[in-house]
Order: C-alpha cells, then structure tokens, then sequence
C-alpha cells in the first residue's frame, strides 16, 4: 500500500553518506602507512631520543623524591659494611600521618647476623624492608632517606618476609615459607644482603625453633654462606646463640607497658627482647576482656 519516489540528487546523496565511513577509513590507513613508512626512515633517532627522555625522567624523579624528603648521598664502599644513621622507610613515613616515623640506625659488618626480636606490631619487617630498600636505592644510583649512609657493594638481596599459601599449586604457607628458604641458601653468597622474618612459624613450636636454629647455624657459617643478615624471630630462645655463634648479635625493637597498655617506641636497640607481649597486641586488636584474662592463666600455667 505504498510507492518509493526518489530524484537523482537524493540517489547520489545516499551513496556518498553510505560510502563516506569507508572512505574515511581507506583515507586514514592510507595516511597512517604514509606516516609509518615515513617514521621507519628515522627510527633509530627516534628510539635514541626516546632513551634519553626516559633517563632524564628517572634522575628528575629520583631527584625529586630526594629533594623533597631530605634524602642524602650515599657513600659506597668496599670494606663490607653497612652503617646507617637515621634510616627511614621512605615509604612508610609518608603514610604515617597520626604519628611522627621513628628513624633508627643500622650498623652491619661483614658476615654479621642481626636477631631482631619485640612483639608483633612493634616494627621488625618494617626495619629489615627499611634496609633493604636503602641498600637497594643507593645500587640504583639514588640518594637515600638517612642522615648518613655508607654502603656496601652487594650482589642481590634476598628476603623471605610475609606470609601466603599457593592453592593452585597445593602448597601451605608453611612450605612455601621452606621453598623460598631453600633457593635463599642456595643461591646466596657472603656479599648478599639476606632478610629472614619469623622463619619456621608455620609449623609446631618445636619443629620451627628447630629449623629457624638450623638456618641461623648455616647462614653464619663463613665456609657455607657468611651473608650480612637480618632475622626476626619471636623464638626467645634462639638470642642463646650470640654467645655460641661468632657473628650472631641480638637487637630488640622497644616498647613498654604503661598504666596497663603496651606503647611501642619503635626503636632497635641492642640485646633480646625480655617479652613477646603477645597477649597485650591481642588486647590492642580488641579481643574480648574474659578471652585476655584467660589467655593470662593459661600462660601462667605453660610458663
């Protein structure tokens, strides 16, 4: 019940709006092959200029960071220490926006192993990551957050920090923990920079202490490894070992009870920790009264 009129001009309109996107197309690939065979004339300026924009870039950044955060210049030395004065995690103390960061120093001699032990929050992985990220940014060219720095050439930094399973693979935390360890004494020389964090926690208490001594043992050994190292623990026990092994050294990282309630200083300090306060993080997460005062007999009872 109806009939379609067209006139010429209206047939040549609607070719030319149908047509138009694959012209606009073909027009562009045409004039993009143009501007590539144009630009393979000049690639290797190109890739030259491109090298110096992105160096230029990392040293305008890492002096800007520098700048901004009273970084200073490392000196680099080859007498095998490490000797930091007012080490900060550069980026942690800019997260801290409640508290001041405390800075800490760090004096680590050929072939010497720290014990750091305190209780859990108190700031352990975040000392042992501090060096090691200063150690690393002063490899890398840049300045680092210190009053003083004088580092070491190292040749790789190891660290076993954290913990996680890896289901796709069917293995524990605790196994993968020992996989990690395992490539660590493996691979490791007496130059490298090794970080160890509560090594052997993911089993029983006996079995842990056991493999965590074992490793302390191995690492020190100058003939074996005899890396500069830095191990956590909240094995007590193993801070006997700076009397039997030459180069074990124990440090602790403050904190004290007042009026009831566990403050941390977050300062390292030299010799073992006289407490894990274990029980007092817990009343700090927000356990429940009855479950602290509990956990308080219980540990009278073990101890």
């Amino acid at each position: 019940n109806g009939e379609r009129f067209i006139s010429e001009e209206l047939k040549l309109l609607e070719e030319k709006i149908l047509t138009a996107k694959d012209k606009a197309d073909s027009l562009e690939k045409h004039i993009f092959e143009n501007i590539k065979m144009e630009l393979k004339n000049h690639i290797n300026n190109l890739l030259s200029a491109s090298k110096v924009v992105a160096i230029l870039d990392c040293y305008q950044s890492l002096a800007t960071v520098a700048n901004n955060n009273n970084f200073v210049r490392p000196e680099i030395n080859n007498k095998g220490y490490i000797k930091l004065e007012n080490g900060r995690h550069p980026v942690i103390e800019k997260m801290t926006s409640d508290y001041m960061f405390v800075p800490n120093d760090t004096t680590i001699e050929d072939g010497i192993i720290q014990i750091i032990t305190g209780p859990n929050m108190a700031g352990k992985s975040t000392y042992m990551r501090q060096v090691a990220i200063i150690v690393l940014l002063a490899h890398i060219g840049s300045f680092v957050p210190c009053s003083k720095a004088e580092i070491c050439l190292i040749d790789r930094i190891f660290t076993r920090i954290g913990a996680s399973d890896d289901l796709s693979q069917g293995q524990s935390t605790f196994m993968v923990e020992m996989n990690e360890v395992a490539e660590i004494l493996e691979n490791a020389t007496k130059k490298s920079l090794i970080i160890l964090d509560e090594i052997g926690r993911g089993t029983s208490t006996y079995d842990g202490m056991s493999i965590a001594k074992a490793v302390l043992e191995y690492v020190t050994d100058k003939h074996k490894i005899g890396a500069k190292t830095l191990f956590a623990t909240h094995y007590h026990e193993l801070s006997a070992l700076e009397g039997e092994l030459g180069g074990v050294r124990n440090y602790n990282i403050t904190a004290k009870k007042q009026g009831g309630t566990l403050v941390f200083l977050r300062k390292i300090v030299r010799g073992a920790a006289d407490d894990s306060y274990g029980i007092e993080v817990a009343k700090l997460a927000g356990l429940p009264d009855e479950i602290i005062a509990r956990a308080k007999e219980v540990l009278k009872v073990l101890e």
